[in-house]
């Protein structure tokens, strides 16, 4: 079998190599382009006139039913655009079958329509105002939103559908949208744009995705110089030097790396609510076995409950184990396993520590460590248990990270976790969840503390 891991609706004839997955009856292939900076920009150019001619001018709820229809073809398991991404992504991401189900599911669930509609009254009000001029709030004239006309976006690979959220929301600004995919992740958002010219050829024409090389200077070029917006995902290097490219007066929006971690109050490390905690928090560790911004890292435990925090480390383990049945981890290189072999052979011979791991393999490490410093994994499942005297000791301990924190679990009273929202907001991080929910991440959340939609587009007011 070979799939087609791009869309370039712009050129006829594509120049293709082949990339191998699988062995045996699971083998196939992907193609990717082998573009050159001539057949970039003739793309590019095919996107601006796509946009004039199909989306510039469409009501933004068709936009949203052609979306909508997509994510229900992803979402039924008999559709042969989920029975291929299913198939193929595993081999390609290295995520369990039953991750990529995971993901797939909870993901394309917020693509539908009423998640989106959601998303645009949340951001934007009247959702009319990228269709043309519409009332301003308390009878302030008329006021008009304009996404770019062309976005750019270099995506990360490290959670399959990242890259589609990030399309998605282009489309709902009615910019034309050239995507540039990873090499651990191809597929997913060529998959996706290609679906959405299955069900609107018209709207198909305004997306591009495709694959180079990072760092190829003058296919960068070449992407970059007619952007009016450009959207990177990745490291600090990728995003420093697609920066010191883009156009000096394109939209910058950077994703870069962030950590996260999770706190469980005293009052809910009780004989009745600490298991459930815990199950909450293995469930949070494991998705996108930790390779995720929003995947804890730490999680801090106050002292003084019913449960202490060593006894409580002992119960993640046990949940860990649990969810690794019904949602296994995927496949590590030699260079990942070695990291978590090296970090269990300290932990089992420090003092004061408490290791806590999958009998065979690595599938899973919880590590009990009295000393409160935040300290970043090495991922792929592997958490500490950090006990803390009372939580306000917490924000200190994190502060030294306040640039890249994200995402905070929490596990607390009402009460508490208000005074915690507040003192971890002041302090950097960009979302606080419960528990259990850190993966999974609305729609309309401020992704890395920027509106998600009004950080696209510009406004025009008219002053009646």
């Amino acid at each position: 079998m070979v799939i087609d891991a791009f869309h370039l609706p712009g050129l006829p004839h594509v120049p293709t190599t082949t990339w191998s997955y699988g062995r045996g009856k699971g083998a196939f292939e992907i193609r990717v382009p082998r573009l050159t900076p001539a057949l970039l920009r003739q793309q590019v150019r095919a996107l601006g006139e796509a946009r004039e001619r199909a989306l510039a001018g469409r009501p933004v709820a068709e936009i949203v039913a052609v979306i909508d229809r997509v994510a229900a073809r992803l979402l039924d398991p008999a559709d042969e655009l989920r029975r291929t991404a299913e198939g193929a992504l595993p081999a390609i991401t290295h995520y369990s079958p039953a991750m990529v189900g995971r993901v797939l599911d909870r993901m394309a669930a917020d693509w539908r329509a009423a998640p989106l509609r959601e998303l645009l009254r949340s951001e934007l009000g009247d959702p009319r105002v990228l269709d043309g001029f519409r009332p301003a709030p308390r009878g302030h004239g008329r006021r008009m939103a304009m996404g770019p006309r062309l976005a750019a976006h270099v995506f990360s690979g490290n959670v399959p559908g990242v890259a589609v959220t990030s399309i998605v929301r282009s489309l709902l600004v009615k910019a034309a949208t050239l995507g540039k995919t990873a090499v651990g992740e191809p597929l997913l958002p060529a998959l996706f744009a290609r679906a959405v010219a299955e069900e609107d050829a018209e709207l198909g024409a305004c997306i591009a995705v495709t694959y180079w090389h990072g760092g190829d200077e003058e296919l960068e070029r070449a992407a970059l110089e007619h952007a009016d917006a450009v959207i990177v995902y990745g490291g600090r290097d990728a995003v420093t030097a697609i920066r010191a490219k883009a156009p000096a007066e394109a939209r910058f929006l950077a994703y870069g790396p962030r950590l996260s971690f999770g706190i469980v109050a005293r009052g809910r490390l009780t004989a009745e609510h600490a298991g459930d905690v815990a199950r909450a928090a293995a469930l949070d560790a494991s998705t996108f076995d930790q390779q995720g911004c929003v995947s804890p890292h730490v999680f801090y435990a106050e002292e003084g409950g019913d449960v202490s925090p060593r006894a409580w480390a002992a119960m993640l383990a046990r949940e860990m184990e649990s969810v690794e049945r019904d949602l296994p981890r995927g496949t590590l290189s030699p260079s990942e396993a070695s990291a978590i072999r090296q970090l269990r052979g300290h932990a089992e011979f420090a003092a004061g520590l408490d290791l806590h791991a999958s009998a065979e393999g690595t599938a899973w490490t919880v590590v009990y460590d009295p000393e409160p410093a935040f300290e970043a994994s090495c991922l792929n499942r592997v958490v500490r248990v950090k006990p803390v005297a009372a939580l306000e000791e917490i924000p200190p301990l994190v502060a030294a990270y306040a640039e890249v924190l994200q995402t905070v679990g929490v596990a607390a009273s009402a009460e508490e976790a208000g005074d915690l929202a507040a003192a971890l907001g002041r302090l950097g991080a960009s979302r606080i969840a419960p528990l259990g929910k850190m993966a999974w991440p609305p729609p309309w959340w401020h992704h890395d503390g920027r509106p998600p939609l009004r950080s696209l587009v510009r406004w025009c007011d008219w002053e009646e």
